[in-house]
C-alpha cells in the first residue's frame, strides 16, 4: 500500500513536467530575443496565440498523456485531483505569458482567490481519500466502464480527458480576461470577490459536514451500530447539495471579474458547467435512493429541502415548514 501510494504520488507530480518544461523555455526564448519578429515560427506562434496555447498545452499534457498513464494504471483518478490544480496552472500561466496586461491588485486577488479555492478542494480531496493518492476513480467513471465494456479505452478518451478541457478552460477563461484588461478595481471587482468567498466558505462547511457525517456513520458500522440514514443538519438541513451551491459561486464569482471588464461572454463556461452539475445532481441522487437503508429517508429529504441554493425546509404536503 505504502509503495503504491509513492508510485502514484510520483506520477502526479511528474505528469506535468512537459508542459510546464515547454512554457518555461518559450518564455527563456522570449526574454533572450529582440523582438517577437526575431522568434522562430514555433515560439513567435506561442507568443501571438496565448488562449490557443493553453489549449494545446492541455491536450497534449492532460488529454494525451493523462489518458495513457490511465490506461496503463487501469485508473482515472489522476483527472480529479488534476481538476484542483489546473486552474492555479493557468492563472499563473495567463500572469506571466509576455502579452499579459492586467492590473496589479487585480491580478494578485485573483490569483490568491484561486489559490485558496484550490488548497481547500485538494485538501476534501485528499480528507476523502484518506490521505492517499490514487486510492480511487470517480464512481462515475467506473459506473461508464460498466456500461461501455472493452469500448471504454477509447471512450474514455473523450468522456473523461476531452472534456475536462472543455469544462476547465471553459469556466477558467474569466481569469484569462482578469490578464488581458488593465483598468483600475471598481465596486464590481469587490462584489465579485465576495461572491467567490462566500462560495469557498460554504463549500468547505459543506464538505466538512459531510465528511463528518461519513465518519461517524463508519464509526458506527465498525461499533454493529445502526447508521444515520441522511445528513440532515447544518448547511445540509437547507441544501440536498450545498457544496454544489458553494462551488456554483466560486465559479459565477469569476464571471462577474470578466464581466466588469467587459468581457460577460465568459459566462459560457460556467453556464456549461452548471448545467453539467444539474445532471451530476440527478446522477448523485439516483444513486442515492438505490441504497436501501436510505430510500425512504431520502424521498422525504428530496420532498423538503431545496436542491442547491439554501432555503428553509418545506413540508411534505408543500408550503414552508414552520419547525424548519
Amino acid at each position: 500500500m505504502a509503495s503504491n501510494n509513492l508510485k502514484n504520488a510520483l506520477i502526479a507530480f511528474l505528469a506535468p513536467l512537459p508542459s510546464i518544461l515547454f512554457y518555461l523555455t518559450f518564455l527563456h526564448n522570449h526574454q533572450t530575443t529582440t523582438s517577437p519578429e526575431a522568434l522562430s515560427p514555433i515560439w513567435a506562434w506561442c507568443y501571438h496565440h496565448p488562449l490557443l496555447l493553453a489549449n494545446a498545452l492541455f491536450f497534449f499534457n492532460v488529454n494525451v498523456l493523462f489518458w495513457v498513464i490511465s490506461q496503463v494504471l487501469s485508473s482515472h483518478w489522476m483527472i480529479d485531483l488534476y481538476w484542483t490544480v489546473i486552474p492555479v496552472m493557468l492563472v499563473h500561466y495567463y500572469r506571466t505569458h509576455p502579452l499579459a496586461e492586467f492590473n496589479w491588485w487585480r491580478s494578485t486577488i485573483g490569483v490568491l482567490l484561486t489559490w485558496v479555492w484550490s488548497v481547500r478542494l485538494t485538501h476534501n480531496y485528499f480528507r476523502r481519500e484518506n490521505w492517499q493518492w490514487g486510492a480511487r476513480e470517480d464512481w462515475r467513471f467506473t459506473d461508464m466502464n460498466s456500461q461501455y465494456g472493452k469500448q471504454w479505452w477509447w471512450i474514455s478518451f473523450f468522456a473523461v480527458y476531452l472534456s475536462q478541457q472543455v469544462f476547465l478552460i471553459g469556466i477558467c477563461l474569466p481569469l484569462y480576461v482578469i490578464h488581458s484588461v488593465n483598468v483600475p478595481l471598481n465596486i464590481w471587482d469587490f462584489v465579485a470577490v465576495i461572491v467567490c468567498v462566500c462560495g469557498i466558505v460554504v463549500a468547505y462547511f459543506a464538505d466538512t459536514q459531510l465528511h463528518e457525517f461519513v465518519s461517524r456513520n463508519n464509526e458506527f458500522k465498525e461499533a454493529g451500530k445502526p447508521v444515520v440514514a441522511n445528513l440532515d443538519e447544518g448547511l445540509w438541513r437547507y441544501s440536498r447539495h450545498p457544496n454544489y451551491f458553494g462551488e456554483q459561486l466560486w465559479w459565477w464569482g469569476l464571471v462577474v471579474f470578466a464581466w466588469n471588464l467587459g468581457q460577460g461572454w465568459t459566462f459560457v463556461g460556467s453556464f456549461v458547467n452548471t448545467l453539467c452539475l444539474a445532471y451530476v445532481t440527478t446522477l448523485v441522487e439516483k444513486r442515492m435512493l438505490k441504497q436501501e437503508f436510505r430510500v425512504e429517508a431520502y424521498r422525504q429529504y428530496q420532498k423538503t429541502t431545496s436542491v442547491w441554493i439554501p432555503w428553509w425546509k418545506s413540508s411534505p404536503t408543500g408550503g414552508k415548514d414552520k419547525k424548519a
